[in-house]
């Protein structure tokens, strides 16, 4: 059984890793006849038959993960029908979710009333408040008509980075877009009698008995998200204080609250069932908890948003409450490893997750640590253990996909696991019911003292350890590393262990060598960043966008992705100009990495720049050289406050880095005003073997005589896809390719990785070296 998951659930994810789906032969569910294969007595049969057998698993998981892939995929937006208004009828499928303008929701398409037009029958939708009309205000089950405008799910593609086209794909949302607040927008009915939609209007009703019991207590949103799974009003700065602290699973509902609340319900209807002698008779009083708790554990399940941790846990419980049905034993590894198959069947895109892995990884190491003991331990003796356990063998995975750790998880821990576990998430449900409301009052102490306590270790130095991506094979190591040093008393010089673990600390990506610089174009939307790495030194040039108050680039996309890559410090960030699509991730750079110097055009008091240590303003003749590799800014003038040019984007900083005879140039968002003063004073340094092009190829830059100058091999274009502004126009991608430039779009490759030395540049496109078979492709591409 075991064996059987772990080969299976090795199938469904190396299909994840295809760049394509394969052609599946009908009759693949033929695999499935080996699990009737008949046991066999002698060695060789007993080897070939579980050769064969787990060769069976991984061809299972590789068929049922494409095929159900290919289900999802055949349900898409046609090409052109992106951008159209579409009537469409149906239901909100989910509690609405407040975002800076309006709401955003999944909706369950019933009928399309437009004329020839097809929609997928799921897909997400965002509501924008305007100031001619009344908000529309969208419950969770109703029935409504909307006017529409979609497109295809397209996300961002960083290195290190969250893939919101597979997020989109696991939850079969084929299409997104807004409701256009000029067409036909009518409330069909207030309630839809579904089961599905029963539970989220549930869920919206407790959402709302919370905010307005509760108010605007600062907590709201930590005890919502504990009750009901909705992490929406859970602020960025505490989440960042959860991760730091190591304690951001206790703040959603978890496998812990869930098998909590089974187990006390199993507890309460066991001690009554046996108070009664007719009820004991009829039906066993530890069979009967059982199946309460499997009752309480799907409610809690259903009611959290049905994420993968609940999952695994109400599978795990209920497999145990059918071997108790069956009057059967059966070992924690195939309850573990039933669940693992379930999970599967369910969603073959768990995989994908991070959370699906260090779900599965701490109930496994829990249970490594814990079962098949000879003696039972002290309670506080089998806490401890745990908690040795979590801090040593969730390593691996952390420093794998978050490059971080928690240096203080352990006693953040200690305190916070029991007491939101034992009070506020008890309190937190009762206070769900009108009777008990005043419980969240005590609730919301109880999680403002948690708070309290993990805010001043916060504050300790050294709290957090972050580094760069460890090697796979480092990974692997640890993994193994981590298993020697928690194996059973008595297992030799498990010390030994300990020594595996430090490759992935120690094996660092390799720095470029002299004469060389390591250039990322970073795939950020609607805007600009770009990295240089030279073999001592990194610069960061313009940090993307600000996505919302909630998130901006710098904290979604640079962060993650420059850590990543080993880089954890800048000696310079360049702001070119004041536009909230290049210094939107500001804030987050300046206090996620240490900055020595920034190099900018905006004003010495511009709010951006108070977080920085020191700042000065770019300007021509400004040049210096790290590790020979050559930077020299071109503009703006060195004349203080030039007052030429009015216009931010004539301010922006263009830095030009060269080693050799190849070069890149990199003009912010430069007008043809500047395009001419480049002209006139830099001619000579203008010629560029790539070429970010100035303000997304907006038809207000790339003049006929600048295109001509630079006369780039590559020209990058930086936009959003499907952007409002038109990014890039088409005559003037048309002007550099008959230029003979070849054209690269960011919305396209992704994030454009460069390698530049005296002798030649090399390119990876990420979109292309890290295709999935998922991923939106542009028509003919």
């Amino acid at each position: 059984m075991v064996s059987f998951a772990l080969f299976f659930t090795f199938g469904v994810w190396y299909l994840q890793q295809q760049a394509s789906l394969p052609a599946l032969p009908f009759y693949w569910p033929i695999a499935l006849l080996a699990l009737l294969l008949p046991r066999a007595n002698l060695t060789f049969l007993i080897f070939a038959r579980r050769t064969v057998l787990l060769a069976c698993a991984v061809v299972l998981g590789i068929g049922y993960a494409a095929w159900m892939a290919q289900q999802r995929l055949a349900d898409s937006l046609p090409d052109e029908w992106q951008g159209k208004n579409i009537v469409v009828t149906g239901i909100v499928a989910e509690m609405p979710r407040q975002h800076e303008r309006g709401l955003r929701f999944a909706f369950d398409v019933e009928s399309v009333r437009t004329p020839m037009a097809h929609v997928p029958h799921r897909i997400l939708l965002g509501t924008y408040d305007g100031a001619s009309r009344e908000p529309l205000q969208p419950g969770a089950g109703q029935r409504w008509q909307f006017t529409v405008r979609l497109k295809q799910p397209h996300g961002t593609s960083n290195p290190n980075n969250f893939d919101f086209e597979a997020w989109a794909l696991e939850r079969d949302i084929r299409a997104i877009g807004y409701v256009y607040e000029k067409g036909e927008n009518i409330s069909l009915s207030e309630h839809t009698v579904s089961p599905a939609y029963l539970v989220q209007h549930l869920r919206e009703t407790v959402r709302t008995h919370f905010r307005k019991t509760l108010g605007e207590a600062p907590y709201t949103g930590i005890l919502t998200a504990l009750a009901i799974g909705d992490q929406s009003g859970i602020s960025s700065n505490e989440w960042l204080l959860f991760t730091r602290t190591g304690t951001n699973h206790l703040m959603s509902i978890s496998g812990l609250h869930i098998t909590l609340l089974a187990g006390m319900i199993f507890a309460l209807v066991y001690w009554l069932w046996q108070r009664s002698i007719r009820l004991t008779l009829m039906f066993p009083a530890l069979k009967a908890a059982a199946l309460a708790g499997l009752c309480a554990a799907l409610f809690y399940t259903l009611i959290s948003g049905y994420e993968v941790p609940a999952q695994r846990t109400l599978y795990m419980v209920a497999t145990f409450t059918a071997m108790l049905m069956l009057s059967r034993n059966v070992s924690p590894s195939q309850m573990l490893a039933a669940a693992l198959i379930v999970v599967l069947l369910a969603d073959p895109w768990a995989v994908l997750s991070s959370g699906f892995w260090l779900s599965f990884g701490a109930v496994a190491l829990i249970f490594y640590v814990t079962a098949n003991r000879l003696h039972k331990q002290h309670w506080l003796h089998e806490y401890g253990k745990v908690q040795w356990a979590m801090t040593v063998g969730l390593i691996p995975p952390l420093l794998a996909m978050f490059q971080q750790l928690s240096l203080i998880a352990p006693v953040a821990n200690a305190f916070a696991i029991p007491l939101v576990s034992f009070l506020v998430v008890p309190m937190t449900l009762l206070g769900t019911l009108p009777p008990f409301e005043w419980m969240l009052y005590l609730a919301h102490q109880a999680l403002a003292l948690c708070m309290y306590l993990l805010g001043l270790l916060d504050k300790l130095p050294f709290a957090v350890w972050q580094q760069h991506a460890p090697p796979a094979w480092t990974v692997i190591a640890g993994v193994g590393g981590a298993l020697w040093m928690l194996a059973p008393r008595g297992f030799p010089m498990r010390w030994l262990g300990s020594l595996l673990l430090l490759p992935m600390f120690l094996v660092a990506p390799p720095a470029p060598e002299k004469g060389t610089a390591r250039i990322t174009i970073f795939d950020v939307g609607q805007g600009l960043s770009v990295s240089v790495r030279t073999q001592k030194h990194a610069l960061l040039y313009d940090t993307g966008p600000d996505f919302s108050g909630e998130a901006d680039s710098g904290s979604r996309i640079l962060l993650p992705a420059l850590r990543s890559m080993g880089i954890d410090r800048l000696d310079l960030l360049v702001l070119s100009h004041d536009d909230v699509d290049h210094i939107g991730g500001t804030g987050s750079i300046l206090q996620g990495l240490p900055v020595t110097n920034v190099l900018t055009s905006l004003p010495g008091s511009h709010s951006g720049l108070s977080l920085a240590a020191h700042s000065e303003t770019c300007h021509d003749s400004q040049s210096w050289e790290w590790d020979d590799v050559r930077f020299e800014m071109l503009h703006p003038a060195d004349t203080g406050a030039d007052k030429t040019f009015e216009h931010d984007n004539e301010r922006s900083c263009v830095l030009r880095v060269s080693t050799g005879q190849q070069s890149v140039l990199l003009a912010g968002d430069i007008e043809k005003l500047s395009e001419q003063r480049l002209l006139a004073l830099h001619q000579a340094e203008l010629p560029a073997t790539l070429l970010v092009a100035p303000h997304h190829g907006s038809k207000s830059s790339s003049s006929q005589a600048f295109v001509d100058a630079v006369h780039p091999q590559y020209v990058v274009f930086t936009a959003g896809y499907r952007n409002r502004f038109g990014h890039p126009r088409d005559e003037v991608v048309a002007r550099y390719r008959d230029a003979g430039s070849t054209v690269l779009r960011s919305d396209e490759e992704g994030a454009i990785g460069i390698v530049m030395d005296d002798r030649s540049l090399s390119m990876d496109r990420y979109r292309k070296s890290h295709a999935r078979y998922w991923q939106h492709k542009e028509p003919g591409a």
